[in-house]
């Protein structure tokens, strides 16, 4: 009989993990439901139906022939086209170049990597800032690297409380990583550019600060501040193509930085680690026929966000905006017969939208601040009329009105 035994042989730390969860794993499909849960972009991606394969057709090419050789490892045209689209000089006179970026498999593979490039497991520890994305905890539980939470400053700014956190800097030790969501998920808000400076500008504090832009392109012109990372060498800002693009099914994540951060991402990542039909893709969504469809697409996306705002308060039950404007997403309290926001009340209607009404939102009421809301992904405009009828409809059923 093998003495293997998984839970003395397996890792502490990765026993005590727990499978990703989504909306979607609360109900059976069966392709009618309308799914506003992971801040997809509704509209799909800014890529022709009939996908070129080299015959002069529109659209990338995709050299499906080719697929028996490795992948380029280096994607300096596809780190250029970022590199272009990013340099906006609305922070900074610097041109972003390829030795600026680490491209990988998500923002997921770049919030991994700078982990395993800074903290020694066992020791050192990142710092967050609750409500914010479940990835950096997850991630540094893998890396066995500790938590330290410094919680936003309460809705609706959810703004960074920057003396608690350069405080927090100073006295608590092996501090090596702080990732910053702007816009947040789930709080749908920019961060100040003021506040993120404050805390590059620490005196004393040796780490990274980590911007997370992964909505960027639904806030305001030229609030990415990507460029920015030629200014300050311990500036690592974060970008997908995954939301304003809708590419999430490619995979595709980047990591501005400075050159010499930019080369130990690069160092670290495994070889190919980006397909040769995602470059494919992504190359031609960045090109001028992807962005002029991506940015048409987003227009439609920001006008249906306008009207939910504009809607939602009209139905019963439902509470202020909670968070910002600033993302495909918003971020919204559900009231109790008393109109005070509700945990129980907006549980029941995330699941009675889910069972009963074919929409699938997210629910948030137990992360820091959000009490009573629900996440509701901004879709095309059948998608939020049919949302804003069954969520009149479930509250209604939910508070026996």
């Amino acid at each position: 009989m093998s003495p293997f035994n998984l839970e003395t042989c397996a890792r502490p730390n990765i026993l005590a993990l727990e499978p990703y969860r989504c909306a979607r794993d609360d109900y059976k499909d069966d392709g009618t439901n309308i799914l506003l849960d992971a801040n997809e972009n509704a509209y799909g991606p800014p890529v022709p139906q009939n996908l070129g394969t080299g015959s002069g057709s529109s659209g990338p090419e995709l050299d499906l022939l080719g697929l028996h050789r490795y992948p380029d490892p280096h994607q300096r045209d596809l780190k250029q086209l970022l590199c272009s689209l990013r340099t906006t000089h609305a922070h900074t006179s610097k041109l972003l170049t390829p030795e600026n970026l680490c491209v990988g498999v998500g923002s997921d593979e770049a919030i991994d990597a700078l982990l395993r490039c800074f903290c020694v497991p066992g020791r050192d520890r990142i710092l967050v800032c609750p409500p914010t994305y479940g990835m950096y905890s997850v991630s540094a539980q893998v890396n066995d690297v500790g938590l330290v939470k410094v919680p936003l400053l309460p809705a609706p700014s959810f703004a960074i409380d920057v003396p608690r956190v350069l405080e927090t800097l100073s006295t608590e030790p092996n501090i090596k990583i702080i990732y910053l969501c702007s816009p947040g998920n789930p709080t749908g808000s920019l961060l100040a550019k003021e506040d993120i400076q404050k805390v590059l500008e620490h005196p004393t504090w040796n780490g990274v600060v980590v911007v997370d832009e992964a909505y960027i392109d639904f806030a305001p012109e030229s609030a990415s501040l990507a460029e920015w990372v030629n200014e300050w060498p311990n500036l690592v800002v974060m970008q997908t193509l995954s939301k304003a693009f809708g590419l999430a099914g490619i995979r595709l994540g980047a990591a501005f930085t400075s050159p010499p951060i930019a080369r130990l991402l690069n160092s670290l990542k495994a070889p190919y680690n980006i397909s040769s039909p995602t470059s494919a893709l992504a190359s031609y969504a960045l090109g001028p026929d992807g962005l002029k469809v991506m940015r048409a697409n987003k227009e439609r996306l920001i006008q249906q966000r306008e009207r939910l705002v504009a809607e939602l308060p009209q139905i019963p039950g439902v509470g202020k905006l909670a968070g910002g404007e600033s993302s495909n997403f918003l971020l919204y309290e559900m009231l109790d017969k008393e109109g005070k926001p509700s945990n129980e009340t907006a549980l029941k209607v995330y699941q009675k939208l889910a069972e009963t009404k074919g929409v699938v939102v997210r629910f948030r009421g137990k992360e820091h601040g959000c009490e009573g809301c629900l996440r509701i992904t901004v879709g095309t405009e059948e998608e939020v009329t049919r949302c804003l009828g069954a969520l009149r409809e479930a509250l209604k059923e939910v508070r026996g009105e």
